[in-house]
């Protein structure tokens, strides 16, 4: 009996021991975080879009003032009669070289290009031309005369202004013939002034 005795209080303190706050598990796995993690998940921002431009179609199905003339192109084309019955046509074409541009400041995204007549003759006439955006759409502009048979080279904003724009192209000295290949260089800037496109002075 007393042995039984012994053995009860042996077994009594084994479990006081193994339940006592000293020996309470302190560790921490360290696969569990113990702490907010020093760097957060980066936010995406992105930047507020540009306003949109308009689409070669937008400048391709346009009406646009030559020589006092309204011109409206249809895919980029437009054929008029030069007399009434007459065979020979005025034709007239979307050239290119366009730069999308604000020239108006009004928060718009606008456009200035190149248009490109043929009377039927030899001469290759070429205009510069803009298409304002609206909010129902675009609105062409006066065309302003560039040269006969030139070689366009680019439409760039004018570094200086970016509501102005300059055109480049290659042109020939005033004694050449027309037959001559143009080699003279050009640079033309121009800007919107009441409304109408004209060549900065």
């Amino acid at each position: 009996m007393q042995k039984v005795s012994v053995v009860l209080i042996v077994i009594v303190s084994i479990v006081l021991a193994a339940c006592s706050p000293g020996n309470l598990v302190t560790s921490v796995s360290p696969e569990v975080p113990t702490s907010a993690p020093t760097a957060l998940p980066t936010e995406i921002f992105t930047q507020a879009p540009s306003p949109e431009t308009m689409s070669d179609a937008d400048l391709k199905n346009g009406t646009y003032l030559i020589e006092g003339q309204p011109i409206t192109l249809t895919d980029g084309v437009a054929e008029t009669e030069l007399a009434p019955g007459s065979a020979s046509k005025l034709v007239t074409r979307y050239f290119g070289n366009a730069v999308d541009i604000d020239l108006n400041s009004d928060g718009l995204m606008d456009s200035a290009f190149l248009l490109q007549q043929e009377t039927g003759g030899s001469g290759t006439f070429y205009y510069v031309v803009a298409a304002l955006k609206t909010e129902n759409g675009s609105l062409g502009t006066n065309a302003v005369f560039l040269g006969d048979r030139i070689a366009p080279q680019s439409t760039t904003i004018d570094p200086n202004n970016p509501s102005q724009f300059i055109v480049n192209y290659a042109d020939r000295n005033p004694d050449e013939p027309m037959s001559a290949q143009p080699t003279v260089g050009v640079s033309k800037t121009f800007k919107l002034e009441n409304g109408s496109l004209t060549e900065k002075n």
